[in-house]
Order: structure tokens, then sequence, then C-alpha cells
């Protein structure tokens, strides 16, 4: 990275942008939130052990309560996927694709390393996975938001801190124990064309008292949905050089069909028309348009339940407990299912061609959309004991059991061997009380209600996640030094998680046109102890104000994979007050989780790029030879935007290790600019045996990249004799060879008061140096950083998230730009059109009157200029990548809160 590109980056944080509203990437501990309400030391993120600054633990944020309100954000997900951190796939409402049987289930992708390697906890203590079985990440918005004290995103490696799956980060979701009385909040918004309407009610019990308090918290909230048709009305790319147009799906409502001489023709399209009517096959004039039949946000309707107590039941030990319940509805409509390769003879009444045809696709257009739902339980109870011993030790032992427990499915399935027997005459009949009605699929609208009632159902599968924790912790202090208390935490742990998913019995069968599924069911075990020192070596000597090394070190023990040992290492040297460097280096340990391991093999029509549309007009001679080598007709087009892919399990999978290192600063220069905070940290992390899914998109573009098709990607698909169609696609995890990232986290924290004006600044930005994959050991690397779409998510070079909030009075002005960089397609070829995508800025602003210190009123605006996703040439949906751009444009929102 050229140092001119970290001055300009340097430039813009501390002069241009508007500031992201109070997050605070490493404050002074007075901001940073780690001490409790008497100003006592306790858990920070990142640490076992009790302290009274964040700052010297690693790179982190922290988000409080009132700085999430001043942004009017209401759920976690929206919070944690606009900071900079973030990247890459993860799950939300305007993403179609959300991951591993988690539809509607929100999620956190820290570094764009995956949500696997991102690990979520309630209080410095594990969340169940949630959604429709078999998953690996919990649900961030099973918390209510109204119940949160703090956000804690440490951005560094803390396996040895906290066991598997941390190995990107963490995320800490801390509640708050100071609320006495009732609190009522709600809120309202929609968009500027009036849909995606959006409504929350929060609501806050609270009562402490002098031996204890106990804090309800409940949250209802509601998404309507928004076409994907009203952002984009049909799926774009560039069929002729230079210009975008429509190419809709080669699955059409009247039935795609191939003659024996290969000729491909279609079936009536027009309702009500001539059923026998056929003629040559067009993708211009028969193809489907899908977005019609998508959401661009789904809907969602959320009950939230928490409820945290605690209790003395001496000067010296505490009983403590939470308890969590998270009832979810969630809907996604799909375009109607497809048929697929059906032969119809000669003899057949239905076929008007006098010739054995094979109907490759036949849209069931007549019974409308497939609704895909899901409806999901997710509960968890902690309970445990904490005390203080001598010499300022404390302890504590935990027990947390969670279950989430699903059912889902989709409306609108056709049973195909149900659909074999309407197409044979000997079993199946055209009277109008036959038991089996005969069915025609050659034409839109011939397919009659008794046929759609004997052919159709509505599959329903089950599944959950249990997760079973006990833990057991000491820490206090050993003794002294001169520079301080060598201080330290200790402790063992015991978890059991288990993953399942069932089913419909018809889809498991294989006789459902619908994703093919196996059951799952597996169930992973780990025994773990760990032992963190930190050691003040120097204090108030010349260039030493203070010097601290911390080390840990944890022993793990799974029942699959046998044992493993991390540990991490970090140094926070103060020189002065307010100058500060620090630097950690760890390794960590993942196992495969149960839907890697386990999951069930399945299929779907995913969006992907095949490299071979319109080969021979490419100048690539590689591509236009291995094309040709493939058996791929010179005039081939990929028929629409979509391929069968193979997804699910791999038990074959072994665990992943790591090295991560950051090296960082802080200045606080109290003396020049008092309330100013920067920070910068550079970070490396390096996975070997990484376990990934590599995208189809992915796979295809590198197979034909390689001289004579060697590359072992090739070995992951198969193509039609007839057509040149890709017609089997995997996309199951693998062990990849290794994993390389490296980048500079940067942040601002300024708070001033002129007058009776005060002013907060907070900004935050990364810089995303380098992402390499190596897909398999020894082979060429695949490049994401500065790439985008292609099923992946969106890696830019850069990423930014400011707020500024002025205030006085009790009025507040708060204002917010999240920082999209410039990125180019995974896949697509340099000339393409959508190959660069632009920076994208997306501005919010929020005024809000506190009427009394309880009661306060705000009114706001997101995506103040209605700023418009980039075309990405090999999109997710909407012509976009979902899962990094806003597709909703301008919206409003309005809300209150009082207490009692």
């Amino acid at each position: 990275m050229k140092l001119s590109t970290i001055l300009l980056a340097a430039t813009f944080l501390s002069t241009a942008a508007p500031a992201f509203g109070q997050t605070a990437d490493v404050p002074p501990a007075d901001q940073a939130g780690a001490q409790d309400e008497n100003g006592n030391e306790i858990l920070v993120t990142g640490s076992r052990i009790r302290r009274q600054d964040i700052a010297g633990v690693g790179p982190a944020t922290v988000v409080s309560a009132e700085q999430i309100e001043n942004t009017g954000i209401v759920n976690v997900e929206t919070l944690l996927q606009r900071l900079p951190a973030n990247a890459g796939f993860a799950g939300n409402q305007s993403s179609a694709y959300w991951t591993g049987n988690g539809y509607g289930t929100a999620q956190v992708n820290l570094r764009g390393l995956g949500i696997k390697r991102t690990l979520v906890l309630l209080n410095n203590r594990r969340l169940v996975a949630g959604g429709t079985g078999a998953n690996s990440s919990p649900d961030l918005n099973m918390i209510p938001v109204a119940a949160l004290a703090r956000t804690d995103v440490l951005k560094d490696g803390a396996s040895a801190i906290y066991g598997a799956d941390a190995m990107a980060g963490v995320v800490n979701l801390v509640t708050r124990t100071d609320f006495n009385g009732i609190g009522i909040s709600a809120r309202s918004g929609i968009t500027e064309r009036g849909d995606g309407g959006d409504y929350t009610v929060d609501l806050l019990l609270g009562k402490r008292g002098s031996r204890g308090g106990i804090l309800i918290a409940a949250t209802y909230q509601k998404t309507e949905p928004v076409n994907m048709a009203s952002r984009a009305p049909c799926s774009l790319a560039e069929t002729t050089p230079g210009s975008l147009s429509c190419v809709n799906s080669a699955s059409t409502i009247g039935g795609r069909a191939a003659l024996p001489n290969g000729q491909q023709i279609n079936f009536n399209q027009v309702p009500g028309g001539n059923g026998n009517f056929y003629e040559p096959y067009s993708a211009a004039k028969h193809n489907f348009n899908s977005n019609p039949f998508l959401y661009a946000v789904s809907p969602i309707e959320r009950i939230t339940t928490a409820v945290f107590g605690d209790y003395d039941l001496s000067d010296r030990v505490e009983l403590f407990g939470e308890f969590l319940y998270t009832r979810r509805n969630s809907n996604q409509i799909a375009t109607p299912g497809t048929l697929r390769n059906l032969a119809i003879s000669a003899s057949n009444p239905t076929n008007p061609t006098g010739q054995n045809l094979v109907l490759i696709q036949r849209r069931l257009a007549e019974p409308g959309p497939r609704e895909f739902f899901q409806r999901t339980n997710t509960w968890q109870g902690t309970l445990g004991l904490r005390g203080k011993l001598a010499n300022d030790w404390a302890w504590e032992v935990a027990g947390a059991y969670g279950r989430n427990t699903a059912v889902d499915g989709s409306t609108n399935i056709a049973n195909l061997q149900r659909v074999a027997n309407s197409l044979d005459t000997t079993k199946c009949s055209f009277a109008a009380s036959a038991a089996i009605p005969c069915a025609d699929y050659l034409g839109f609208g011939d397919l009659t209600p008794k046929v759609l009632d004997y052919i159709l159902f509505t599959s329903r599968d089950r599944g959950g996640n249990s997760l079973l924790s006990v833990t057991g912790d000491l820490n206090g202090s050993l003794f002294r030094l001169p520079a301080g208390a060598v201080s330290f935490a200790t402790g063992v742990s015991y978890r059991e998680e288990k993953g399942w998913r069932n089913p419909d019995p018809l889809t498991v069968a294989g006789i459902a046109n619908t994703n093919q599924q196996s059951p799952i069911s597996g169930r992973t075990r780990a025994k773990e102890a760990y032992l963190e020192l930190s050691v003040p070596v120097l204090a108030n000597t010349p260039f030493f104000r203070a010097l601290t090394l911390d080390g840990a070190v944890r022993y793990s023990s799974y029942d699959l994979f046998g044992d493993d040992w991390n540990y991490k290492l970090s140094a926070d040297w103060m020189i002065v007050d307010g100058v500060r460097l620090r630097g950690t280096y760890g390794t960590g340990f993942r196992v495969p989780n149960v839907p890697e391991l386990f999951g069930g093999v399945s299929e779907g029509n995913l969006t992907t790029t095949d490299p071979c549309s319109r080969y021979s007009a490419s100048t690539n001679a590689t591509l236009v030879a291995n094309c040709r080598a493939s058996g791929v007709p010179a005039g081939y087009v990929q028929l629409g935007t979509t391929i069968l892919t193979t997804v699910g399990g791999n038990q074959n999978l072994k665990a992943e290790t790591s090295k991560s290192w950051t090296l960082g600063t802080v200045l606080q220069p109290k003396g020049i600019v008092p309330g100013l905070s920067l920070t910068a940290d550079w970070f490396d992390i390096d996975i070997t045996g990484a376990i990934r899914a590599i995208p189809g998109s992915t796979k295809l573009s590198g197979c034909y990249a390689s001289a004579n098709l060697s590359h072992p990607f090739c070995k992951d698909f198969t193509r039609s004799a007839l057509t040149g169609e890709v017609t089997y696609l995997s996309a199951q995890p693998i062990n990849t060879g290794r994993e390389q990232m490296s980048g500079l986290d940067l942040g601002l924290v300024y708070a001033h008061k002129l007058g009776r004006l005060g002013l907060q600044v907070d900004l935050n930005a990364t810089y995303l140096d380098r992402y390499v994959v190596e897909p398999f050991p020894g082979g060429a690397p695949i490049i994401f950083d500065g790439r985008i779409g292609g099923g992946n998510g969106g890696y830019p070079k850069w990423r930014g998230y400011g707020v500024a909030t002025a205030s006085q009075d009790g009025v507040s002005f708060t204002w917010s730009t999240q920082w999209i960089g410039k990125a180019q397609d995974f896949n697509a070829a340099p000339t393409a059109i959508g190959y660069r995508a632009p920076a994208i800025f997306y501005h919010n602003a929020q005024l809000a009157f506190e009427v009394t210190a309880k009661t306060r009123f705000q009114i706001g605006v997101d995506n103040l200029f209605d700023t418009k996703a980039p075309y990405i040439a090999s999109f997710t949906d909407g012509n976009t990548d979902t899962m990094t751009y806003d597709l909703l444009g301008r919206r409003f929102y309005v809300g209150f809160r009082t207490a009692f």
C-alpha cells in the first residue's frame, strides 16, 4: 500500500467525513464503557481479566445504547453490518441468500472471513445457534436492543481467550443492569415509495434493590415486504457489447422442449391461447422474468423477550440468571417451480408435435409463486453463582442450555412421482372423475385445477440446534511487582453443540421439484481449560509511562478432532500520557461445525456466471480453447442467470488453524486537542486448511482460465452434450490450501463542548490490503481484496462508517455516513459493464428532541440522497450485490421513548 494512499485516508478520516454515530474505536476508558456505574473494574471483551481500560486489549469498537439510539438503529443486525470491519457474505433481510438453512437469521461476518469464524457472545457467554436447523451462528436479533448497555466488537483473533470460532473476532452483547422503572419506546419507518414499512415496540421493566435486581425486556418487530421488481424490474446482462438488457430465465411458462434433431421449441405462453401452439424457442421472446417473484426485503415478524436477574445471597456470593426467548415468523417468495427433462412420447394425446420430445424446462406458473416460510422458537437459560475471595480474587460458575427449533417449508411444490403418473396414460385418465388426472404440460394454462391439486403439495421441514455449556472461572491478583499487580484469570469449560434437520419426506426421497436434501444430525463436544496472565513490567519511568505484557494459553479437547493448544501474547506500551503502542500475536484452531460436517447434500438454483457464454466472440485464446474442448457449441449463450448447484456438508473436512497478529497505536493528545482519540491498527491473519465453499461462478472461472482445463475445479461440474449447459455443479465445503488477509483499521473519536453545544465525532475505516484464498495446496490464489460479486459478497479495499452528533438544550442532530469503496467484479471480463463498481456513500440524518430527561422524540431519514446500488456483473439478486449495497433507497422513520 502506497504511503500517499494512507495519508490521503488519514486526511479524510480527520477532516472530511461525518463520523459514525458514537462507535468508539478503542477510546479512552471513560468513553469505552469498561467500568460499571460505580467505576469498578469489569470484564471487557478480549480478556478474562477484570480491567478498567479496554484500550490495551486490542483493536475494538464499543457501541453504547445511547449511541445506537442516535442513529435510529433498532436491531443488532443493522448495527454490526454497517461497521467497516464487516464484509463478505452474511444474512440479512435484503439478501435472498441467507447462509446455511438460516433464512431470516441475522448474522455478522467480521473481516469477511465467514460467519463461522466470528464468535457471538452475550455477557461473555456463548449463544445457541439460530435458524431452521443445523446452523453455525446465533441469530443476532434474539436480544432486545433495549436491554443492551453496549456492544463490544473485538477485531482480533481470540481463540486462546474464548476457544474456537473466534478467529476473526468476537461480538459481545453486554446487557444493562442499572434500569429502574418502566420504559416504553416505539419506532415506525417506511420507504419513499410507500413500501417496506417497519414497526418496533420495546418495553423495559426494571427493579433494583439493596440486594439485587431484575430487568425484563420485550421487543415486537414487524417488517413488510418490498418486491424485487420495484427496485430491479428484471435481471440485466450485457447481451451486446456496451449495453444492458433483460436476460430472463430459460425455464419458460409454456415449456421449452427439444425435438429429436436437437431443435428447441416453446409452447403457448398466452393465457387462454391455443393450447397446441408451439414455435421455435427464442430467449428474447419466451424467457421468464423472475424478479416480480422475489423480495428485495423479506417480511419478518418477531417477538423477543429477555429476563436478567441477580441476588446477593451474602456479602460475598451472588446468584444470577438469564433467560431469553424469541419467536420469529419470516417469509420469502420464490419463482414458480420448474419441471425438468420430462420425456413425452409422440403418442401422448397432449403432444401436438407428432414427435417424441424432452420437455427441458417448464415453469409451473399457473398456481403462482412459491412461498417459503419459517417459524422458529429459540430460548436459552443461564444460572450461575459468582463471588469474591480474599486478596481481590473473584470466581464464577455458570451453566447454560439453549435450544432452537423450527418448522419451515414451501408452498406449491410438485410431487415428481405424481407428475410422472399424470403423464402415464396407463395410469391417468382425462375423465372428470379420475383419481389420477392426466396432465397437459405443453402450454401455459393447460394445467387444470384438478391436476394442480393432485401434483402440488406444501413441504414441511423440521430442525433445530441446542447448546449445553458449563463454565468455571477464577481471576484476581497473584502478587505485586514495582509496576503493579500481576493479574490472572483461569477457568475450565464443557460445551456440547447439536444440530439437526429433517426435510420433508418427499424432499428426502428426491421426488419433489425443490432443492433435494438429506437429513442432518450431528453433535460436537469440547472440553477446555485456559490461563491468562497480565504482567506490568514498567511504570512511571522515562519513555515507559506503563508497559504491560499479557499472555494466554488454552487447551482444547474435541471428541471428533483430538487435542489442541492455542496461545496469545500481547504488549501494551504507554510511552507517555496520550501515546500508546500495542501489539498481539495469537494462534487459532477451529473444528468444522455441525452443518459443515453433517449438512445433508442439497441442490438449488444459484445465480452463477458461465464463462463460456458467448465465448466464440472472446479474444481470450485459453477461454476459447477450453470451451471448445468442453464441447460447448460455438453460438452458446447462457440461458438465464442461475445454475443448479449442489451444496451441503462434507464429513471429510479437517480442522483449520490460524495465526494472527496486530500492531497499532493510540494517540490521545489531551494537552493539545482535549477529547480527541486517534487509533491505527495493522492486522494480519493466516489460516491454514481453511474450510470454505467456493462459489460456482468462481469455480467455473478458475477452470476455464487454466491451461487445458487442468484446474481441479474442472472436476466439479458437468455439461450437457446436447446444449452445452452446465447440468451439475458442486459447491460443497472443502479444506482449501490457505487464506491470508492483512489490512489497516483507523479510528477517530472526538468529544468537545462549545458552551452549551456538545459535539461528538466518531469514525472508523478499514483498509483491506490483501486477502487471497489458495483453493488447494499449491494452487493459484484467488484474489478477494478489492473484489465483489459472484456470491462472495463485497471486499472493497476501503470501508468506512462515521457519525457526527451536535446537541444543545435537549435537541440533537446526528449525521452518519457509510462508505463502501470501489471494487471490481470477481468474475466479469475487464471490458464488461459492471466490472468496476464505484465508491458508494450512504448518508443518514436524525433530529431528536428530549422533552424531559426520560422522554425523547426522533425523526430521521436513511439514504438521504437516494443513492442507487451499482450494477454488478455477477450479481446475487437485484442486479447488484445485495449483501453489500442498499436496494431500498430513501426511507423515513419516527420514534419516541419515555420512562416512568
